[in-house]
């Protein structure tokens, strides 16, 4: 096989590219949920209350999905080496900065610069996966990406919880510090000018109408955990998100000089998938936020055992991903999709039926149920949704897909937290019981605390089936990318 080629015409290694470009990105994305665990730690560290802390998480999302659709244009108009060398940098600032924060405020302002860096690498990853490999292996590559993507997250809680437990907090900044510097020394030489490069003019209107819409969306649904869907804070910003998103679609369409290029919404292949995808991360990301809840609150573990829980479910995501990949390049994703919402679901099921004494392995049993189906089907359907475009379509692809997910996710979290709170809130017993019957007090209290878990659970429930019901829309047989897609290197 001939050796792959840059924009230059120059060979590289393309093995060496893919390790370090994989390496990069799985420290940014683990990022995502590597304090998910901490955030007890920290609150009596800095003094702050729950609402505070918790801007750690929601202001990193909003960051990263402000930046996402702007890297369609970032990717198409700078060098692929220096776009993604600066992207690893500003996440190492971000997290030297956390690392040594004196106070909260650095550690927040820390948080923000790494979701600069993240907004930018994750969907250049699999812009570059899509880009570097030819058509025939895809799935393969895009299996590969599905273990940054879907493993870094997931394995988040388990590596907070232990270094919390063993260590000190700002251990979990300090181990990525020199990791992060091997990738962005070794990309100086490993990373290649990739993706075709213009020089598009950059749409203002677009990015201010985007930045708007997404930042006022996700601030909304980042405070609906605090202040609950009838605040007027999260309904005003909202409104405004949602109409700013409408302007920006709009806009969009009319322009000459698109920021993210909407017309891949033209393809129903890739409009499908794209749904898919986002119902999936919606399942994944909206659970592994409720489910440590219950395993630290209802059963009293601490963070680590709480971690260490989800840890075999995690690790199925990332040995089943690079195997799911290839099966997808042999027979499609139809069967793929299908199988792992199925799987999905069932994992998800039993959950709904959580009790305060269910059996902890029976807990880790069915969560790496729900996550082999997570595997199954996140990252192929991704690549059959961008099968439907060419190359030169594939970034602004990769930028509305991974907008649409950061959204979805962030929207799963908050409904799920507020139905888990509002139906825990309803259902508490009165408080004059707590003088008269202390004891029936505590049973019904942890009744209500339980139907507030079945609640959320019930909510991700529904986003399987959803996804299952979206899955027999998918084609039969290989995806067969566009035929203008194959002038991919060999």
């Amino acid at each position: 096989m001939d050796k792959p080629l840059d924009q230059k015409g120059n060979p590289y290694n393309r093995i060496l590219l893919v390790i370090f470009l994989l390496i990069g990105t799985f420290c940014t994305v683990l990022n995502q949920t590597l304090l998910a665990t901490a955030y007890p730690k920290l609150m009596s560290v800095f003094n702050i209350d729950t609402s505070t802390v918790q801007w750690l998480t929601s202001g990193f999302l909003m960051v990263n999905g402000i930046l996402i659709p702007v890297t369609a244009w970032l990717s198409s108009r700078f060098n692929t080496k220096w776009l993604y060398i600066s992207a690893m940098s500003i996440f190492e600032i971000g997290t030297i900065m956390c690392f040594a924060a004196p106070n909260f405020s650095t550690l927040l302002a820390g948080r923000l610069i790494q979701a600069v860096g993240v907004g930018i690498s994750m969907p250049m990853l699999q812009t570059i996966m899509l880009s570097i490999f030819p058509a025939e292996k895809r799935g393969t590559a895009m299996g590969l990406s599905g273990v940054v993507i879907g493993l870094a997250p997931a394995i988040g809680p388990t590596v907070s919880g232990w270094i919390i437990v063993n260590a000190q907090w700002r251990d979990l900044f300090g181990m990525i510090i020199p990791i992060m510097a091997v990738v962005i020394i070794a990309s100086l030489w490993t990373m290649k000018p990739i993706l075709p490069n213009s020089k598009t003019k950059l749409d203002f209107s677009s990015l201010l109408l985007s930045t708007i819409g997404f930042g006022s969306a996700l601030y909304a649904f980042s405070a609906v955990g605090d202040k609950g869907w009838g605040s007027a804070t999260v309904l005003t910003t909202l409104i405004i998100g949602i109409i700013f998103v409408i302007l920006f679609v709009i806009r969009e369409f009319k322009t000459d000089n698109p920021l993210v290029n909407l017309n891949v919404f033209k393809s129903k292949q890739f409009t499908i998938g794209t749904i898919i995808g986002a119902l999936a991360m919606m399942s994944m990301i909206g659970f592994e936020m409720i489910l440590p809840l219950y395993l630290q609150i209802v059963r009293g573990y601490n963070a680590f055992h709480s971690g260490l829980t989800l840890l075999a479910g995690a690790m199925m995501i990332g040995i089943l991903s690079p195997f799911t990949g290839r099966i997808f390049d042999k027979y499609g994703a139809r069967y793929l999709g299908i199988s792992g919402f199925l799987l999905l679901t069932i994992g998800t099921l039993p959950f709904f039926f959580l009790t305060t004494d269910m059996p902890i392995a029976y807990v880790v049993v069915i969560y790496a149920i729900r996550s082999c189906g997570i595997a199954m089907s996140m990252m192929t359907i991704t690549t059959y949704s961008m099968n439907a475009l060419s190359v030169n379509m594939m970034n602004h692809g990769t930028a509305a897909n991974n907008t649409l997910r950061q959204v979805a996710s962030s929207m799963a979290t908050a409904v799920m937290t507020s139905v888990l709170t509002n139906v825990t809130n309803n259902a508490k017993p009165a408080k004059h019981l707590l003088t008269v019957d202390p004891l029936q007090y505590k049973s019904k209290y942890i009744d209500a605390v339980l139907s507030g878990y079945h609640a959320a659970f019930l909510v991700a429930l529904i986003f399987g089936i959803v996804g299952l019901a979206f899955t027999f829309m998918l084609k039969k047989g290989k995806s067969v990318p566009e035929a203008s897609a194959q002038g991919g290197r060999k």
